[in-house]
């Protein structure tokens, strides 16, 4: 791979390889433009370059085919607009990283100042559902497009991205407006309780001493009171509380089970377990999203709430939005869109395809034609 320096790179410009922060982190795809906002993290996280086998240029043209190419085996076709798509992923882009920024300042507040703003959470959180709700598949391909950069503070990542899952899985299970803004709420706050305990033990890279094991379990009861402490509204507070309560009685810190857990728990716990399996951590590493749905739809011990696991698997696919995959006719893709009638069968845009009126190509996966042989991971999609 080359190196590229960020200051070199041009506002809203295509690469035609993946991009890389540092040949492990893929910050965007072939078909997602960088934007300036992109380049402009880049500068505050403080790398001067980047990592890519490709090249620069002003329009996505994918590696192999470029406009116009086309391929007639297996599958629907469906064309997409270049433009429409690329704009779109670039703001959703811009969208999570403001998102994230906003979280980062809250956690920071909280922790340091012991400052904490429902309202502006608030007014946040409906902003996201607003934009969860237009354009969540664009926001799905940018959590997997972008890695969390090395030395980001990993609760706010994941309290983000738990948050956009709890609220799509809210969207499905047809939550009413002022709900799905509670839910979005309650995961966003739902680790508030950590940044009572010294940075040094949640934000640890080393194993954890026994003690600290036990702090760490303290964290539920630590956010239920420091929310209930800020006016949170009640269901808000509870599922900080419950967030680790498990169906079978097997969480903490009550013991709970089944009917005596809050749907926000409830939602909560399918939520950021699944970001946590797909999430590189200091001690393990990130799986991809297809392993990931199918250890939770195993459900082994039936920790969590069929209703809520199967919301989640009808809402991103048993192949999530933003997977990278190998195809039955040896072509490879990235998962963009569900089949309602189907969560096998997923809707994939195919690198380095056209259509022959300029448009992305875009796959209608089916049993009887084009399947989806297996995830790729990140390296996979260069060679």
């Amino acid at each position: 791979m080359d190196d590229i320096l960020v200051k070199d790179i041009k506002p809203n410009s295509y690469f035609t390889s993946p991009v890389y922060l540092d040949k492990a982190f893929i910050i965007t795809a072939p078909e997602m433009p960088v934007s300036d906002e992109l380049v402009i993290l880049l500068e505050k996280w403080h790398f001067k370059s980047v990592v890519c086998d490709g090249e620069a240029t002003t329009d996505y043209a994918g590696k192999d085919g470029g406009i116009g190419s086309s391929s007639e085996e297996g599958g629907t076709t469906i064309g997409l607009s270049q433009q429409s798509d690329g704009d779109k992923l670039q703001k959703a882009g811009e969208f999570y990283s403001s998102f994230l920024f906003f979280v980062e300042n809250v956690f920071v507040k909280a922790s340091v100042s012991d400052e904490l703003d429902e309202k502006a959470i608030t007014e946040k959180i409906k902003d996201i559902v607003d934009y969860i709700k237009e354009d969540r598949r664009f926001l799905m391909r940018v959590l997997k497009n972008i890695e969390p950069a090395p030395g980001r503070n990993y609760l706010a990542t994941h309290s983000v991205r738990s948050t956009i899952l709890a609220i799509i899985i809210g969207s499905y299970l047809k939550l009413p407006n002022y709900r799905l803004i509670e839910l979005g709420v309650a995961s966003l706050m739902h680790e508030a309780g950590m940044l009572k305990l010294p940075s040094n033990v949640y934000l640890s890279e080393r194993a954890l001493n026994p003690q600290e094991q036990k702090a760490i379990l303290t964290h539920p009861i630590l956010g239920y009171s420091m929310l209930k402490s800020f006016d949170f509204p009640l269901p808000v507070c509870l599922a900080a509380l419950e967030h680790h309560e498990r169906e079978n009685g097997s969480g903490y810190p009550r013991k709970l089970s089944s009917e005596k857990i809050s749907l926000y728990a409830k939602i909560i716990a399918v939520a950021c377990s699944y970001e946590a399996l797909n999430s590189k951590r200091p001690h393990k590493e990130a799986k991809d999203g297809y392993t990931g749905m199918l250890e939770l739809l195993k459900n082994e011990g039936k920790q969590y709430d069929d209703t809520i696991v199967r919301a989640l698997v009808l809402s991103l696919s048993i192949y999530p939005i933003g997977l990278y995959v190998l195809l039955s006719n040896g072509k490879k893709g990235q998962v963009v869109d569900v089949n309602p009638e189907n969560p096998r069968f997923p809707i994939v845009q195919i690198f380095g395809e056209t259509t022959p009126d300029g448009k992305f190509k875009l796959m209608q996966t089916a049993q009887d034609s084009l399947t989806i042989v297996r995830p790729l991971n990140r390296m996979e999609i260069d060679t």
